[in-house]
């Protein structure tokens, strides 16, 4: 059987199914971590990754090719999801909508998994007030060729900044 008719698992999380498929295609090659792999790892780490992005509409960055791959972002729910994703409409100065997953349990988040989002991405706002932000998140992601270091320096840099105005 190729990698392609590979037959998905089915896992029980919390009372829900949750289907990876394709679940022994490669992520991280050089480990040999599969996706099957991610999924439980994201399901080990549930309790906190859920705490920072329940009740919150995310982008999905979609690595479904595995890590070394080009990802590319989705902002729209997909078609077909489980009945347990919840979505959020967003709504843009262009006049524009977006339907937002919106993932608030160890299922959910199994799920998004699947669709290869390793990174996870919630807006500031609540599902059910997505016009006025509950919180400030700084995104120092490094560009390429930026040393890690840099990124640590500019991190100390913006606490001492926020420290200087109570927000810390």
């Amino acid at each position: 059987m190729s990698k392609e008719d590979e037959a998905p698992i089915v896992l029980s999380v919390a009372g829900r199914e949750v289907k990876v498929t394709h679940p022994s295609k490669v992520y991280f090659a050089t480990a040999q971590v599969t996706k099957l792999d991610v999924v439980r790892y994201f399901l080990a780490v549930a309790d906190g990754a859920v705490r920072g992005i329940r009740d919150r509409p995310l982008v999905l960055k979609r690595f479904v090719d595995g890590a070394d791959a080009t990802p590319f972002y989705q902002k729209r729910a997909p078609k077909g999801r489980p009945d347990f994703i919840r979505t959020a409409t967003l709504y843009f100065p262009s006049g524009r909508t977006a339907e937002e997953v919106v993932v608030d349990d160890p299922a959910g988040l199994a799920w998004v998994a699947n669709l290869g989002c390793m990174e996870l991405h919630p807006h500031p706002v609540r599902s059910g007030d997505v016009d006025h932000p509950d919180e400030l998140r700084i995104d120092l992601d490094p560009g390429p060729g930026v040393p890690w270091a840099d990124v640590r320096k500019v991190a100390l840099e913006v606490r001492a900044l926020l420290a200087e105005h109570g927000m810390v």
